[in-house]
């Protein structure tokens, strides 16, 4: 096979992002969601229309670790789900604010503690083809308590601390709804991949 072939042939197999001609949207209820229709033209040529696409707000994803290794959870009814689930403390990120800002702000008003020592583990898209939102995951250390929660808002949540042995007995059981956070347990609970998250997300900045 010549060179030119072999070039050719890698030009075929280069996987290329889609290009987007036209966007409408078809529900606005912001901040909260919105529904748009794109067009589409894919890498071979072919048009695709009403290739919908979800906006909702991107949000940070919290494993707080406190001095002694207790993990800061949070046991709380999501009604996506429509069930009790155990989580990790997350929550919305303001227009402009940036997600470790957020982070910090989330778990003071969630919990009540704060950490001054974190670790970015990357931000990824929650919706493989519709987006939805990014999920921007933080490995907090030495977590103390410094006020009482005042997350203002509709989830009636409890505070819990538990060891990482815990909460895999609490996989066992059934007492996570919630994909991200299988997702975040996951890796925490794998040294390798989380240190590999960690300087993923340093070379990005």
């Amino acid at each position: 096979m010549s060179d030119e072939q072999k070039r050719d042939g890698q030009k075929r197999d280069e996987q290329r992002p889609w290009d987007v001609l036209d966007s409408r949207d078809l529900l606005d209820a912001s901040p909260y969601l919105k529904v748009r229709a794109e067009t589409v033209r894919l890498p071979d040529g072919r048009t695709v229309e009403n290739y919908y696409q979800l906006d909702q707000p991107d949000y940070a994803l919290m494993y707080v670790e406190t001095a002694d290794g207790q993990v800061v959870m949070l046991r709380t009814y999501k009604h996506g789900a429509q069930r009790v689930s155990l989580t990790f403390p997350a929550g919305a990120i303001e227009p402009g604010e940036d997600p470790l800002a957020a982070a910090r702000r989330e778990l003071l008003e969630e919990t009540g503690y704060a950490a001054d020592d974190w670790t970015a583990l990357g931000g990824f898209v929650v919706g493989a083809n519709s987006r939805g939102s990014t999920c921007h995951m933080f490995h907090a250390r030495g977590a103390r308590k410094v006020a009482e929660p005042d997350h203002g808002d509709l989830e009636d949540m409890r505070i819990e601390l538990h060891s990482a042995r815990e909460l895999i007995d609490a996989a066992a059981r059934g007492d996570y709804a919630l994909l991200p956070v299988i997702a975040m347990l996951g890796a925490m609970l794998m040294p390798e991949l989380r240190e590999g998250l960690g300087m993923a997300a340093r070379s990005t900045r």
